[in-house]
């Protein structure tokens, strides 16, 4: 048995993280054709992928693509990767009719869920999905940017992650509400006269800091600000909205890198 996604040689796989491999396997397991007839288990599944087949010359193999003798430790990890599918809500119990009436959820078979159904048809989405941890971004835009970007929409989270770097510098600078964008970056960072300013740090280093933000908000906010801007690259949206994460630290922490 091919699992979709996943690489044939054993070492390959077992390098993967579980949440790596349980995205890969979600196309198979959403796959009605992969086990027809038999309930979605985890011991019933791992039973079928690595059931002894006899081929039409009367030799004997495996379903799956790995040696006999990994099969215990691929198995495990297989194991590990279905329990995080479960955690991430990607597996859920299978409704079922009970004989004497009623419903109840079934304590092993599992069905993929909407979510996971979604991510089945673009598992790299989910995979790009995962390099943002909702625990790793800066209050100000843990929620809003994890959801936007958790739901495909990097322009839009892009734009809000910046948006909240121009409200926090505002805000901890003390400046006017007409104060915006570059503009904006440039006074609160001022060398010589900026709220912001680190008066420790030497010049070049202040207009470093000053540099950073501005050109930060011109490249990355302020198209977003005048017009349509399609971004649809998860990497390229992550590697943004880290960036704002990181303005958004050193203006809040101050035991920032830069302090």
């Amino acid at each position: 048995m091919h699992f979709e996604g996943l690489p044939d040689e054993a070492d390959v796989l077992l390098a993967l993280e579980p949440d790596e491999i349980g995205l890969r396997l979600l196309p198979t397991l959403a796959r009605p054709s992969t086990m027809p007839g038999i309930p979605l288990a985890l011991q019933t599944f791992l039973g079928f992928a690595f059931a002894t087949v006899q081929y039409a010359d009367g030799r004997l193999g495996f379903r799956s693509p790995y040696p006999a003798e990994r099969h215990p430790e691929v198995k495990e990890a297989i194991a590990e990767a279905w329990a995080w599918l479960e955690r991430e809500g990607l597996l859920m119990p299978v409704l079922v009719n009970l004989t004497g009436g009623g419903e109840e959820f079934h304590p092993t078979n599992r069905q993929v869920s909407r979510k996971g159904r979604r991510i089945a048809l673009q598992p790299q989405l989910g995979l790009s999905t995962r390099m943002l941890p909702k625990e790793a971004l800066h209050p100000t835009i843990r929620e809003d940017v994890w959801s936007l970007f958790h739901r495909g929409k990097y322009d839009t989270a892009v734009f809000e992650a910046m948006k909240a770097v121009e409200i926090a510098v505002r805000e901890a600078a003390n400046l006017p509400a007409t104060e915006i964008g570059v503009h904006l970056m440039r006074t609160a960072f001022d060398p010589k006269k900026g709220n912001l300013r680190d008066t420790k740090a030497p010049l070049a280093e202040q207009e470093g800091r000053s540099a950073l933000f501005a050109g930060a908000i011109a490249a990355y906010k302020n198209p977003q600000s005048h017009r349509r801007v399609a971004l649809d690259d998860p990497d390229e949206a992550f590697e943004i909205i880290m960036l704002a994460n990181h303005l958004l630290r050193i203006v809040s922490d101050c035991n920032s890198v830069f302090s």
